[in-house]
């Protein structure tokens, strides 16, 4: 039996690892990217600990992209915006492919939420840290113009060009069924101060 000799070189090597903690900031909770799942806490013999599973889901979800499933499918996200009529700059049969009218229904009226995992009052909770009173933005993708100005003028503008853009979930609203977003910049979720929106964007003057 040989006692076990520490590297000299121990410490240094250390900290040449790489940490699979993730150091950057964020305005989002760590539950908020937590999936669903539906196993028991104890764990089962011959299956995977509930923790595993949710890390191995979680990490499976982030590597989809809506805009690559949906392009691998045909489908450019630009023309899922209905636009504004005009009769008189129809593009030619040849140049529709199999479309001749241009899409004029919103996306809303195509939703099914009958196999949502979460009611959106549970995605809004998520922004909810134990031990806290305010709520935190929620990560989500959005379909959004590129430019804002216009974007608020004119949705149907033809000028404008669509995109999946990462945004923090703000707030939901139940009469309308409709979300509040807001942009994220790598995970910061700021008002025009640069402090982090909580509860909403509601102050407390109201």
């Amino acid at each position: 039996v040989t006692k076990f000799k520490m590297p000299a070189s121990f410490k240094s090597l250390l900290d040449m690892q790489e940490s699979t903690e993730d150091l950057a900031e964020s305005d989002f909770p760590v539950q908020s990217f937590k999936p669903k799942v539906q196993l028991p806490f104890e764990r089962i013999p011959g299956r995977n600990p509930r923790k595993v599973e949710v890390e191995r889901r979680r990490r499976l979800y982030l590597t989809f992209d809506i805009a690559e499933l949906l392009a691998s499918k045909g489908i450019d996200s630009n023309d899922l915006m209905p636009r504004h009529y005009d009769p008189d700059n129809m593009p030619p049969i040849e140049e529709t492919k199999d479309t001749v009218f241009p899409i004029y229904l919103p996306l809303k009226v195509f939703d099914n939420d009958e196999f949502d995992c979460r009611t959106p009052e549970e995605w809004i909770s998520l922004g909810l840290e134990p031990g806290s009173s305010d709520r935190k933005p929620v990560p989500g993708k959005a379909l959004l113009p590129t430019d804002d100005v216009l974007g608020h003028e004119d949705p149907k503008s033809h000028e404008l060009i669509y995109k999946w853009i990462d945004v923090g979930v703000l707030d939901y609203d139940k009469e309308t069924d409709l979300y509040l977003v807001h942009k994220s910049d790598k995970g910061l979720v700021r008002d025009e101060q640069g402090q982090p929106i909580l509860n909403g964007g509601v102050t407390a003057e109201g």
